[in-house]
């Protein structure tokens, strides 16, 4: 065991220890048989019995995708079909939040009505730190009685279109609707190999001859050839500049790419040995030494670590299905070092429509140890000129978030409404300050107090997009190894949120979301300002500045903490991401949580009363990871030269971002716009007090004629 590992077992022990519920969670990252994909009895692995109440035996697996027939007793005591039992990654492997996919049993009798669920592992940490476990049985209890061939979202039943409707989870919006996309999938895929549902019928493909021969380049650009590469770390091994494996494969029906990729002879005799709307693909490994033909066909004549799907179909090939491939013939083709031709002897499968060719296999947890199922694809549709009439009209369901941005698209609408008219607000900032005065500050609190409120009210307890360190650390992780719009866009407010953060940091800085849009640094600068107006102005003090100065350098501490800690395992990073409180102010609820969590944040939000914003300045690593990239800001805030020496702005600054020299630290600085008010008040700012006054005696006028508020020739502006 390596240090490590010996480290994160310690805390693991010490949270089930300290955090009532942390033990409750049986099936995060549980350990699962190594070989529960692949044994023949799933139900001599997992408790099926549970899945599928008064069944007293189970069959093998069969049929494909697998599934598991379920046995009673009639009146005579002989076996009797009751229904059938599923392994949701036998069939979809959809990632839910936290990119990975929850394992489930599902237990569906022979009227296509699901009567048992359970979830055998997952993998997200908020159902760990943030909502317990009972929340997702409660979703999946949802789903009994329910027939497999509804149309079952994730919302309000809307009976005018056969909707039929589930409360979600709150906070755990991606994480439901992933789990209703495997419900019914998985579903709806046994449903239709036992009958219960009608069997998909597509149009078998009618190919084009034009006679034409294409090199590799050509089949490669007009997309008759595609490319699947898994990197190593997306298996859970060390990074490397050599794949885990790479494969290309294509059609070879069409005669157009056939013959180019087999010569004339070779593909008329391949030809001449398919029954009618049989199709044949050929698979070739030109990288890694992963076999894509495993082991599996040795002992059951079955091809186990590659298949298709095409639609909800799935197709898998045995040893009669394979031949050898002795060669490529087309220009240019790489060098390989396996092969294989495949034929799909489906009349399901049509080659006119789009398919995946699918790679199974496992993921290890570097941290643990534990390995967990994993599936990579590569989608692959003949070209429309290979097909007589061009490809066919194909109408695909809608993504899950697409359905998500439908349903709250009103909510939607008002915080993109919010977020343009903050920044439109912020872009008129000299204006708004010039308008204000050190005693008179209305001009631009009255817009920085309500971006407070709605940004509290509306954005954190309503529609709940705070965001959080896990986002950054799981968009590091998706440009390192593998970025999927899917599971960005489908928390609509987070996405959005965090393409305002990413165009404002770099025109402005961090400061405006952190000063005036983050739900909680302004609930807690809202209770420090509370504080002082009821009278404990008294109590508030700033720290000494030269423990602040130490001290600001905690938060980035704890993101490279966290950072390093999620290269080794990211779900431990996301339970050490705990240090922010907004699952338990925002996500979660006080009263839903432990107290550990609840302390914590309430300890913070108290503090706040006599510091202004500790979290904030000192201990937030999503601040951190924002304050760096504000460095290379477009835009900042005007310093005059006798700033150098002046310091008032200093004195005022909540943030404390002026340094010694009068110079802004933009990344610490909030945006409250307190130094800039100063800046132009001809009554506080002492180099223009004094101008003020020595214009008064001599009887100058007070011309307004400059960005700065007044012409003072003595005073140059300059930019930092």
């Amino acid at each position: 065991m390596t240090l490590f590992s010996y480290l994160m077992r310690l805390w693991a022990l010490a949270a089930a220890l300290l955090v009532p519920g942390f033990a409750w969670a049986d099936a995060y990252e549980a350990k699962l048989p190594e070989d529960l994909h692949t044994a023949r009895r799933l139900c001599d692995l997992v408790p099926c019995t549970q899945v599928f109440p008064g069944a007293k035996t189970f069959s093998e697996r069969k049929g494909q995708p697998p599934y598991v027939e379920a046995y009673g007793e009639d009146t005579q005591g002989k076996p009797a079909l009751l229904g059938y039992v599923m392994l949701s990654t036998d069939i979809t492997d959809t990632p839910a939040y936290s990119g990975k996919p929850v394992v489930t049993l599902i237990g569906m009798d022979l009227k296509g009505r699901f009567v048992g669920v359970k979830v055998l592992k997952h993998s997200e940490p908020i159902l760990l730190l943030g909502i317990p476990e009972s929340a997702l049985v409660k979703f999946n209890e949802q789903y009994l009685g329910k027939f497999v061939g509804d149309k079952v979202e994730i919302g309000r039943s809307r009976p005018e279109e056969d909707v039929v409707g589930l409360d979600a989870i709150s906070g755990a919006t991606v994480t439901v609707i992933a789990q209703n996309q495997v419900m019914m999938t998985s579903g709806g895929a046994v449903a239709r190999q036992t009958g219960i549902l009608a069997p998909t019928v597509r149009e078998p493909a009618k190919f084009a001859d034009t006679g034409r021969t294409l090199d590799w380049a050509a089949l490669a650009k007009e997309g008759a050839v595609q490319r699947l590469a898994v990197a190593p770390e997306q298996v859970g091994l060390p990074r490397s500049s050599e794949p885990f494996i790479e494969l290309w494969f294509g059609a070879l029906n069409a005669p157009d790419i056939g013959r180019s990729l087999l010569g004339k002879t070779a593909w008329e005799s391949l030809m001449s040995q398919l029954k009618p709307n049989e199709q044949a693909i050929f698979v070739i490994r030109t990288g890694g030494k992963e076999s894509f033909k495993g082991s599996g066909f040795v002992r059951g004549g079955i091809y186990d670590r590659v298949q298709l799907r095409q639609g909800l179909d799935t197709f898998t090939f045995r040893d009669l299905d394979y031949q050898n491939l002795y060669g490529l013939e087309a220009t240019g083709a790489p060098a390989y070092n396996e092969s294989a031709i495949f034929i799909v002897r489906s009349g399901a499968f049509s080659g006119a429509y789009p398919w995946k060719l699918v790679m199974l296999g496992n993921r290890v947890d570097r941290a643990t140890g534990t390995r967990s199922f994993a599936s990579f694809e590569a989608k692959y549709w003949v070209p429309a000129w290979s097909l007589q009439g061009g490809r066919p009209e194909v109408q695909e369901p809608p993504p899950a978030w697409l359905k998500v941005w439908k349903a709250k698209a009103p909510e939607i609408a008002l915080f993109g409404l919010l977020l343009a008219l903050v920044a439109t607000a912020y872009a008129f900032r000299d204006q708004m300050t010039k308008r204000a005065t050190r005693k008179n500050k209305w001009p631009v609190n009255i817009f920085k107090y309500s971006a407070w409120i709605l940004s509290i009210a509306f954005v954190g307890f309503g529609v709940m997009a705070q965001p959080s360190i896990t986002q950054v650390l799981t968009w590091f992780h998706a440009l390192l190894f593998k970025w999927e719009w899917a599971l960005f866009l489908s928390d609509p407010f987070i996405f959005l949120f965090w393409v305002f953060i990413i165009l404002t940091v770099f025109v402005w800085g961090r400061g405006l979301f952190c000063g005036w849009l983050c739900p909680f640094g302004s609930l807690s600068e809202l209770i420090y300002k509370a504080a002082g107006a009821i009278g404990l102005r008294r109590f508030q003090r700033a720290l000494p500045k030269r423990l602040h100065d130490k001290l600001k350098w905690v938060k980035y501490g704890v993101f490279f903490g966290l950072l390093a800690v999620s290269m080794f395992s990211m779900t431990t990073a996301e339970m050490l991401a705990e240090v922010e409180p907004f699952k338990t102010t925002f996500l979660v609820g006080w009263f839903q949580r432990s107290w550990p969590y609840t302390l914590f944040a309430a300890g913070l939000l108290a503090l706040s009363i006599f510091v202004e914003r500790p979290f904030c300045k000192y201990l937030c690593p999503l601040g951190a990871s924002l304050a760096m990239p504000s460095t290379f800001r477009w835009f900042g805030l005007r310093r005059k030269q006798e700033c150098s020496t002046c310091k008032a702005c200093a004195k005022g600054c909540g943030a404390q971002a002026i340094d010694a020299d009068g110079r802004i630290d933009h990344r610490e600085c909030l945006h409250c716009l307190d130094c800039m008010v100063l800046y132009t008040d001809t009554h506080a700012c002492p180099p223009l007090v004094k101008e003020r006054k020595r214009r008064e005696v001599a009887g100058l006028p007070l011309t307004r004629i400059n960005r700065d508020g007044y012409f003072i020739p003595i005073i140059p502006v300059e930019k930092l």
